[in-house]
C-alpha cells in the first residue's frame, strides 16, 4: 500500500506539474490568471523534481525514512497553501481540489506506513 501510495503520489505530481509548463494558457484558464509566470514555472518544475524523485524511490523498491517524510510533508504544504490562499481570497477555489487529493495521498501514505510496521512486527 505504501509503495501504490507514493507511486500515486508521485504520478500526479508529475502529471499536474506538466501540464502548466506545457500548457500555461490551458492552466490559467481553469485556475485563474497568474501576476508571475516565472514563478508558476519554478514552482512546477519544483513539483517535477519531487515527483521524480518519488518515482525514483518507488521503482527502486527503496522508501527510506526521509523519501515518506518528503512525500507526507509535500502533501502538508500543499494542503496549507491551498486552504490558507483559497479562503483568504488570493487564489482560485478549484484549488481545494488539489487540497482534497493532497489530503487522501496523506492518508493513504498513512495508512501504507501503518500496514508496512504491522507487517514488519508480525
Amino acid at each position: 500500500m505504501l509503495r501504490w501510495a507514493i507511486g500515486a503520489q508521485a504520478g500526479y505530481y508529475l502529471l499536474s506539474a506538466l501540464w502548466p509548463l506545457l500548457s500555461m494558457n490551458s492552466f490559467e484558464a481553469v485556475t485563474g490568471p497568474k501576476t508571475d509566470l516565472w514563478l508558476v514555472r519554478l514552482v512546477a518544475l519544483l513539483i517535477v523534481v519531487i515527483g521524480l524523485t518519488l518515482a525514483g524511490a518507488v521503482k527502486a523498491g527503496r522508501l527510506p525514512l526521509e523519501i515518506v517524510a518528503c512525500a507526507l510533508l509535500s502533501c502538508i504544504a500543499f494542503i496549507c497553501v491551498d486552504t490558507i490562499y483559497v479562503f483568504s481570497g488570493v487564489i482560485s477555489k478549484i484549488y481545494l481540489g488539489d487540497a482534497v487529493v493532497e489530503l487522501l495521498l496523506f492518508v493513504a501514505i498513512v495508512i501504507g506506513l501503518i500496514g508496512t510496521k504491522a507487517t514488519h512486527q508480525a
